[in-house]
């Protein structure tokens, strides 16, 4: 009986419980044994591992996070990491391995891959920034979370003629800004394709005004960068295993810069977290269904080192060196969504 072992990396994402119970379900259809490990790629550095049945993953279509647990674990960066996972896939028979995650956890895949592993890669990051895929796993569910908190913000702004920043996820692609931002009725969206300046954005708000509409909802992404600066707003110096600075702190820089032109206080409303948690949307359900039959399907096919990727209705394997060459930022033909209504 053919072995499939499955780890989740990095943030988790609403979906990948629901990808779990696919693949072990499937895989059963299919006469394939699951093997799950703990705590993303600490899991087999350490072999951490649990089987993981039917039975297991019963009920978790709807439930957010990750029964495996994740982390941020680089075996690269650890003292003959990969001969070590290697040796744990080896104990545990394992005959190809899926990998849930962002690009970090991906790229671990791929280069597993150069060493002999037989990877698939399943693409799950809410900021939706993963190459050669048009949707990743998370992105619908945290979408949802933001235009639902836009609109609870709109009533207040409204209310009390509030100036409102919204920071939401987005290090490199502003995915998340821009639809959560034109779904949810932003007056300014602020993305990391383009640099922003503050008196412009103050010359927005003001127009409002003008116009007698006395609040504003400004949505920015947490990697936009303001114009004139030397890079990203960043919350702490030190960086993750995999080399990123922790990001934060952008909507409270615009909030600061505003309240000195305006005189008048503008409140910031960071989503952080909880655009990660909760349950997932029906569209993330039914992809994370299709991407863990499709990766055990691929890898029972002999398929390696590639990873499930939706391009219009269908499921394709598409190379992983393809999908980490580079970072999936917005269409430049979406960009006029920013100014849409100016």
């Amino acid at each position: 009986m053919p072995r499939a072992g499955v780890l989740t990396g990095g943030g988790d994402s609403p979906g990948i419980n629901a990808a779990l119970r696919s693949i072990v379900r499937f895989g059963e259809k299919h006469g394939v044994q699951t093997i799950g490990f703990l705590e993303g790629w600490k899991g087999p550095l350490e072999n951490l591992a649990r089987p993981l049945g039917v039975g297991d993953v019963s009920g978790l279509l709807h439930i957010g996070g990750t029964i495996l647990r994740s982390s941020r674990t680089n075996p690269f960066n650890v003292e003959h990491g990969p001969e070590r996972m290697i040796e744990t896939l080896e104990i545990n028979g394992i005959d190809f391995l899926v990998a849930i995650g962002g690009d970090d956890t991906l790229g671990v895949a791929h280069r597993l891959c150069e060493h002999g592993v037989h990877a698939i890669g399943i693409p799950q990051t809410i900021d939706n920034d993963i190459a050669m895929t048009d949707y990743s796993l998370g992105f619908s569910s945290a979408l949802g979370v933001i235009t639902d908190a836009l609109d609870r913000l709109h009533t207040t702004a409204a209310s009390h003629h509030r100036v409102l920043v919204v920071e939401v996820m987005g290090r490199d692609a502003g995915w998340l800004s821009l639809m959560g931002g034109v779904a949810g009725g932003a007056d300014v969206i602020l993305i990391p394709e383009e640099t922003f300046d503050v008196d412009a954005v103050f010359r927005k708000v003001k127009s409002r005004e003008m116009r007698k509409t006395r609040f504003s909802i400004i949505i920015v992404a947490e990697g936009a960068q303001p114009a004139g600066t030397s890079g990203q707003v960043v919350e702490e110096a030190e960086v993750d295993a995999f080399g990123h600075a922790r990001l934060g702190g952008v909507g409270q820089y615009i909030a600061n810069r505003l309240s000195e032109r305006m005189r008048a206080p503008v409140r910031v409303t960071n989503l952080a977290y909880l655009q990660r948690g909760g349950s997932p949307s029906p569209f993330d359900r039914i992809l994370a269904t299709r991407f863990g039959a499709a990766a055990v399907e691929f890898a029972l096919e002999g398929q390696s080192d590639v990873m499930t990727a939706i391009h219009g209705t269908r499921i394709v394997p598409v190379p992983l060196a393809d999908a980490l060459g580079t970072t999936r930022t917005v269409d430049p033909g979406l960009l006029y969504l920013v100014n849409l209504f100016e």
